[in-house]
Parts: structure tokens; sequence; C-alpha cells
């Protein structure tokens, strides 16, 4: 009899142990966040959560091996526990110090670029919205980008500045968050798929609360750009195409794996340096790209240069290149801003579709009948 009531006793003492278990796997379930689908971008995650969201950056920077961790906490919420080195930051923030023109086009589409009151080198500016800003003084000129003016940006208070890093090491954003200032960085530049760029659009619209509005932005430039591939994919003919410019002798080339290379590859191009596995930029003598790609048919992404005479002036061994000599060289100089910015490294990375566009029309001139060039023109 008492081994009876003993073995009952066990028994229900496991099943409670049982049900106390699944209790908690439910509970800490119900902690569980919901990953934001990321379709093309390789570079940063977002998980919501109810009072918050979890951003991580996993590469701020090429070959980073460094993890940055934001907490976008809802105003009037208590922050979560979290790790040391994880940065909290009460959304949605209301100004903006941004120091990459990259980042202007974001604003405005997401429509709230009046958010944004200081910014570096403020002369490469495009956009006449935010040149209106600057020339009001709501948008504070901050020096240059490497040597901002901290006791203005102090001044500004920022809820935010919005970085980057091209390796790691930056004292002035360091110096920035030592101060207090929150400082996040956009590593958009590092991703290798065209529409991986402009899906930061998704980073950028967290801060905010607009993910709504960047979903809608993003599935249209996604459309737009799988559109204008499709129309070039049966195309049997890929005209051959070379790419970059000369800076003190070294010439400057896409790697086979870049995203120009990508680019150049969905327009249904032959680009030169296809079979390379460098994912950034080659450097060549010139000798090495005239024997390689003197017969090109089109030179695409020749600098920044307004005619071809400007070319020579640059290196007189240009006039060599087939391109050249038959008037196909073409730059993405088309729209400049009202000063020194070009529009090509200010909204390239977020209409990416605009881009290959602009590219099939130059390489299959046939197609995209009512299509003109917008970032790009031929020189004459």
């Amino acid at each position: 009899m008492r081994f009876l009531i003993l073995f009952i006793t066990c028994f229900v003492f496991l099943i409670s142990c049982k049900e106390k278990k699944q209790q908690t796997e439910i509970s800490i379930n119900k902690l569980e966040g919901t990953k934001k689908n990321i379709s093309y971008a390789k570079g940063f995650s977002i998980t919501n959560y109810k009072n918050y969201k979890k951003v991580i950056v996993n590469s701020a920077w090429p070959n980073s091996n460094e993890n940055f961790t934001y907490l976008l906490v809802n105003k009037g919420t208590t922050p979560p526990n979290h790790e040391i080195g994880t940065k909290i930051i009460e959304i949605p923030i209301n100004t903006l110090v941004a120091v990459s023109t990259t980042n202007i086009p974001t604003l405005e589409y997401l429509g709230v670029d009046t958010s944004l009151i200081g910014f570096p080198n403020t002369k490469y500016i495009c956009s006449e919205k935010v040149r209106e800003r600057v020339d009001s003084g709501d948008i504070k000129e901050l020096g240059n980008d490497l040597e901002i003016n901290i006791e203005l940006l102090l001044e500004l208070n920022p809820d935010m500045v919005l970085g980057f890093s091209v390796n790691g090491v930056n004292k002035k954003l360091d110096q920035i968050e030592q101060l207090g200032v929150p400082v996040v960085l956009d590593g958009a530049w590092t991703e290798q798929h065209p529409l991986g760029r402009a899906e930061w659009i998704k980073f950028v619209a967290a801060f905010y609360n607009k993910e709504k509005e960047a979903d809608s932005i993003f599935k249209n430039i996604e459309s737009d750009y799988l559109k204008a591939k499709e129309i070039v994919k049966t195309i049997t003919r890929k005209p051959t195409v070379m790419s970059g410019s000369t800076f003190k002798d070294i010439w400057s080339i896409p790697g086979g794996k870049s995203f120009i290379a990508k680019y150049l590859e969905d327009a249904n191009t032959d680009y030169l340096w296809k079979e390379n596995d460098n994912n950034g930029s080659l450097q060549l003598n010139f000798e090495n790209v005239l024997e390689k790609a003197q017969n090109a048919e089109f030179w695409i992404g020749a600098g920044n240069f307004d005619a071809k005479e400007d070319m020579l002036d640059g290196h007189k061994g240009y006039a060599f290149f087939n391109a050249y000599k038959n008037n196909q060289v073409y730059t993405y100089t088309k729209r400049k801003g009202a000063k020194d910015g070009l529009l090509y490294y200010e909204l390239g990375t977020l209409r990416p579709d605009l881009i290959l566009k602009d590219l099939i029309k130059i390489a299959h001139p046939k197609l995209l009948n009512d299509y003109e060039l917008f970032f790009f023109k031929r020189l004459e």
C-alpha cells in the first residue's frame, strides 16, 4: 500500500513538472519576436517584439566580423534586459544627422526628410527639396564627414546620427557616441545585389515606425527591376562591355562579383571581367585593360567625365578603344545638383530599377522605346 501511494505521488509530481515545463516553453515562445522578411539584403536583420525592435547590422563594412545591435524601444516603455554594447534608441526618432547623400532619397520617399537637421558637405546634396532646407538654415552644414563639427552637432542634439564606416575606424563617430548621441551604422553600400542595397530602406524605416511605407516602396522598386530584367531575358546576343577609368595610371574596374557586374549581368551584357571573383574593384594597369577591352562595343561607367575631349586630358590612351572611336562611351553624369553633387550617387542606391533600365537602353537600344536615359548619358 505504501508503495502504491509512493508511486502515485511520484507520477503526479512528474506530470506537474512536465506541465510546468510546457508552460515555461509557452511563456518563452510568447517572448519570441517575429523576424522581418528581408529578401535581398544580407547585412541587417530586424526582429519585432511587443514594445521594441531588435535591429542587428552584421556588415557595417566589407569583411566585418562585428555585429552591431540596436534595440528600438517605443517611447514611454522600459527597455528589455540586454547585453553590454547594445544601443538603446527611442522611436520614432524626430531629428537626425546623416553623413551620406544616399540616405536623403530614403528619407524623402518615407516622408520624413524634415527630420534631417544636420549634414556634412551639404554642397553634394542634389535633392532640390532638401537643398531648400539647407539654404534656409533648417539643415546645418557640419563641415567634412571625416572632421564633423562636433560642437555644432551637440547643439543640434539629434535623436540619432546615421553614419557609415569604411573599415571600422572612425574616431569622429566614436567621439560623438561617447558624448551621448546614438550613432547607427548603415551598411547598405556593402551589399552585392542592387536590390539588396535598395532594401536598406526597411532598415531606416524601422527608426521611424514607417515599415509599411518602406515595404510598399521597395515592392514597387523590386517589381520594376524584375520586369526590366525580364525584358532582356530572351535576347541571345550579348554586347561586350568594359567599364572604369584611370587615376594616377591605375585603372579601377568593377570586379566580376561586384554589384556593378550584377547590373551588367541583369542587363544581359557580356561584361569582360565577369569571370573575376572580386566583389570590389580591380586595380589594373592601362596595358592590361587595352589588351582585353580594346574591341569592347560599349564603355559604360567611364568616370565623371562630361565630354570625350575631357577624357583625353586624363589619358591620351583612351582614344585607342573602339568604344571611344565609335562614340559608345557612357557616364552617369546626366543629372547634377545645384553645386557639386551627382544624382547617381544620391538616388542610385535606392533606385536600381532606373539604373538597370538605363543599361538596357544603352546595350539594347531597340528595347524600351519610350524610355529616356535617367542617370547615364553618351559622351559627345
